[in-house]
């Protein structure tokens, strides 16, 4: 697993650093993990506390599928953020190899306008995240809470595989991959259609 956490851990600082560049990761918000293996679930995810923009690839914590860190840690010193539970979660459920957790301002505000779910429909962006240009894919909006356990049911209740995110009101955004390139890219893709479905909201088709 030394070899695998080491390559994980580079990819997450680079990861990290690009998407606090972004204006996603602000202050020390947000986490990413990759997942090392299966059985038993552990995953590395991003220590708690650090600039995202300044992680190296040594500020990772191996956790299990409780998102608790394992004894057997390169630095005993480092601690993952509560919110590996649910990176655990995601990745037990929808397979994920990768999960991105950003506090992205047009996924918190849609989430806000639309709390019954984000409906993204007829835009071609939806074809980098596996859809059909004319397909219609809502981002399930769950509330926020404290409490992972609680968190991760209402992820899994929610839980489509053909959507590959779950908006957490007034708090951020999670979005899954087979690997963190899928997954940032998805996260890109996501962004622009918020942006876009909140700024024509209201607009009606065909109507200059």
């Amino acid at each position: 697993m030394s070899v695998g956490l080491e390559q994980a851990g580079a990819a997450l600082a680079a990861e990290s650093a690009r998407m606090a560049g972004l204006g996603w990761m602000r202050g020390t918000s947000g986490n990413l993990s990759v997942t090392l293996q299966r059985e038993p679930l552990r995953l590395a995810v991003t220590a708690s506390g650090l600039d995202k923009g300044e992680l190296t690839g040594e500020d990772v914590v191996v956790v299990d599928s409780a998102g608790a860190a394992v004894p057997d840690q390169p630095d005993p010193g480092q601690r993952p953020s509560a919110e590996a539970g649910l990176h655990a979660r995601i990745a037990a459920v929808a397979g994920a190899g990768a999960v991105v957790h950003v506090h992205m301002l047009s996924a918190v505000v849609a989430g806000q306008r639309w709390p019954g779910g984000v409906v993204l429909r007829d835009l071609e962006m939806l074809k980098g995240l596996g859809r059909r240009d004319d397909d219609v894919m809502t981002v399930p909006v769950v509330p926020n809470s404290q409490d992972m356990g609680v968190l991760g049911d209402a992820f899994e209740a929610g839980f489509d595989a053909a959507t590959p995110a779950v908006i957490v009101a007034r708090h951020g955004l999670y979005v899954w991959g087979r690997d963190l390139v899928q997954a940032r890219h998805r996260t890109e893709c996501l962004d622009w259609l918020f942006q876009f479905t909140l700024a024509t909201n209201g607009f009606q088709e065909g109507v200059a």
